[in-house]
């Protein structure tokens, strides 16, 4: 099993260039699906979970190739019915799966997702909206089993019980080929969101509202293939902001999306960093400035993304004073705070909330990496800390960032990747 074995003490400084996301890409090349025409995806990231999604597309009939650097060809038509628990069980994103077969077969298969260990994100919005829409539902050997009344979901109005991106997601992909107008009320308002419906839009559905909490989607009868390209990954660019800032450097971020990462940019000032945008790009500066603690609490977009509450743990463990962070949107989303505390941060959990006293210096020691964003805080704090740190099971962090340890040394970090 690889590992990352990191040097700390320097600053980062330099350029880097941002990926798409992948939070948007998983759904964009699941939603190909909808379509037996072919489709170019661009800004692709290289990532072992859209790696995942192309192997579940050619298991149900679909083919791809790859063009050029992160550009990819799909094309065929959907056949099988079956999202297999081999695959699905190495990434919950699988469970999208279920609206697009639903709506292009009248019928699925899809095993119960796994992923991530940071908490149950129960997929009973996914189903509750499918039968709402006309599809007969039920549990059977480990399998979501779903069958459209009359071989096509019609319209509904759907009022999501808590705010779920996956969910808004999958209800999205399936009302695109439904009979009748679907509103979507309480949709999640995530910037992969309004990337989806571009996507969706560009093959021929009616979809508007995106990007606020009503989604209205006017069902057509087929959809048509085309070119889209993937919006900029707005927590790998805050993965870099944090590293640059924690690190005390001077880093530009290439390809960014700076409207959707207002939360992350204003915590980051009121931290007490220089950031200037220009474009698509992002520069921080920390040279010579002091690290300010600043308390924070995860919430749906707009507010502050649960998946950047890891990183910001770091950068406040070694921040002047005291804070806080609270997280609102998973349960079991503190992991990596026992592994945070082997490395010399002062950390308590007290309940859904951290209580963090800066410390003066992280130590280098050997760690272990539980889920994707706590692998991005683990070789952040490896960056700050004084000697070498070790941060096993790297898998999680291939599942989502792209090219890591090459950007990281790209800005001057020192950090290799060896194989057990």
């Amino acid at each position: 099993m690889d590992k990352f074995v990191i040097t700390g003490g320097r600053a980062l400084s330099g350029e880097v260039v941002i990926s798409g996301a992948k939070n948007a890409a998983l759904p964009i090349i699941l939603c190909t699906m909808l379509t037996k025409d072919s489709i170019v995806l661009k800004n692709l990231p290289e990532l072992r979970d859209t790696a995942t999604c192309f192997k579940l597309l050619e298991i149900l009939g679909k083919k791809y190739q790859k063009l050029n650097d992160n550009e990819y060809l799909i094309e065929g038509e959907v056949t099988s019915k079956v999202a297999p628990y081999d695959l699905v069980k190495t990434m919950r994103a699988s469970i999208m799966a279920l609206g697009p077969l639903t709506a292009f077969l009248g019928e699925a298969e899809v095993s119960l997702p796994g992923g991530c260990a940071i908490g149950a994100r129960p997929v009973d919005l996914h189903v509750k909206g499918l039968i709402e829409m006309g599809a007969k539902m039920h549990l059977e050997e480990g399998y979501i089993r779903a069958q459209a009344v009359g071989g096509r979901l019609h319209g509904a109005r759907i009022v999501m019980d808590k705010v779920s991106v996956t969910g808004t997601e999958n209800l999205m992909m399936a009302a695109s080929l439904a009979d009748g107008v679907t509103i979507i009320e309480n949709a999640a308002r995530e910037p992969e969101i309004v990337d989806l419906a571009d996507c969706l839009r560009m093959m021929g559905a009616k979809i508007r509202g995106d990007g606020t909490a009503t989604i209205e989607i006017e069902g057509v009868k087929e959809l048509h293939g085309g070119e889209h390209t993937i919006v900029a990954d707005r927590i790998e660019a805050g993965t870099y902001l944090v590293a640059g800032m924690a690190t005390h450097g001077f880093v530009t971020l290439h390809n960014t999306l700076p409207s959707s990462l207002e939360a992350v940019l204003a915590k980051l000032r009121q931290a007490n960093a220089l950031i200037e945008i220009n474009g698509t790009d992002i520069t921080l500066d920390m040279r010579g400035r002091d690290i300010m603690p600043v308390d924070i609490v995860t919430a749906p977009h707009p507010g502050f993304p649960t998946d950047m509450q890891a990183q910001f743990m770091v950068l406040n463990a070694i921040a002047q004073g005291s804070s806080s962070v609270t997280e609102t949107i998973f349960e079991n989303r503190f992991m990596h705070v026992p592994e945070l505390i082997r490395m010399g941060a002062r950390l308590k959990i007290e309940g859904n909330t951290v209580m963090i006293q800066g410390v003066p210096n992280l130590k280098g020691a050997q760690v272990m990496a539980t889920d994707l964003r706590a692998s991005a805080s683990l070789v952040i704090a490896g960056l700050v800390a004084e000697g070498q740190t070790i941060v096993d099971r790297i898998y999680h962090m291939d599942r989502g960032y792209e090219h890591i340890e090459r950007k990281i040394r790209g800005l001057g970090g020192t950090i290799e990747r060896v194989s057990a």
